[in-house]
């Protein structure tokens, strides 16, 4: 299979899978090294950008993932009759920030960081799938452990954990 053939392969399984790919699963289909899908990938990335196509792959949640340009939103929305329904409030915000520096966590570490309950804002982002039981603390009444799941990265874009901000002191 020639460079061309490769790149038509992975722009079509990046834009029919709903989930990230990873550049190993990439190298595994197309029987190349992982180096060689890397370089592949940023030549689509780059072609993607340089032709003003509306589609772009992006590196987040340790794989590859196709999606809009974010230059286009406005107009996709328009498109669609609303608002993608994906914010989340300023508490949700403030919860998932405290999951995400300190992980893992119980809800009793996370309200005493907080000051508030907030059984009701976990439920919400366990629904959501931006976190997750991540098993039970040992001790008295053996509390749940969160953390943050791959969902998280999506949502905020980020290729791993290591690309949050650095915190303030």
């Amino acid at each position: 299979m020639e460079r061309e053939q490769h790149k038509a392969l992975i722009e079509a399984i990046l834009f029919l899978k709903e989930e990230p790919v990873r550049a190993a699963q990439l190298a595994a289909v197309l029987e190349i090294p992982i180096g060689e899908v890397r370089s592949l990938l940023s030549e689509l990335q780059q072609e993607f950008v340089s032709q003003q196509r509306g589609l772009r792959i992006f590196e987040i949640a340790g794989g590859y993932q196709m999606g809009t340009a974010a230059e286009l939103a406005p107009y996709i929305e328009k498109a669609f009759g609303e608002k993608e329904s994906g914010s989340l409030s300023p508490a949700a915000l403030e919860t998932l920030a405290i999951i995400a520096y300190k992980q893992p966590l119980t809800r009793v570490e996370i309200e005493a960081v907080r000051g508030v309950r907030c059984e009701h804002i976990l439920d919400n982002l366990l629904k959501r799938k931006l976190i997750c039981i991540s098993g039970r603390k040992e001790g008295p009444g053996r509390p749940l452990i969160y953390k943050t799941t791959p969902d998280f990265l999506k949502f905020f874009g980020l290729k791993s954990l290591d690309e949050l901000p650095p915190l303030e002191q």
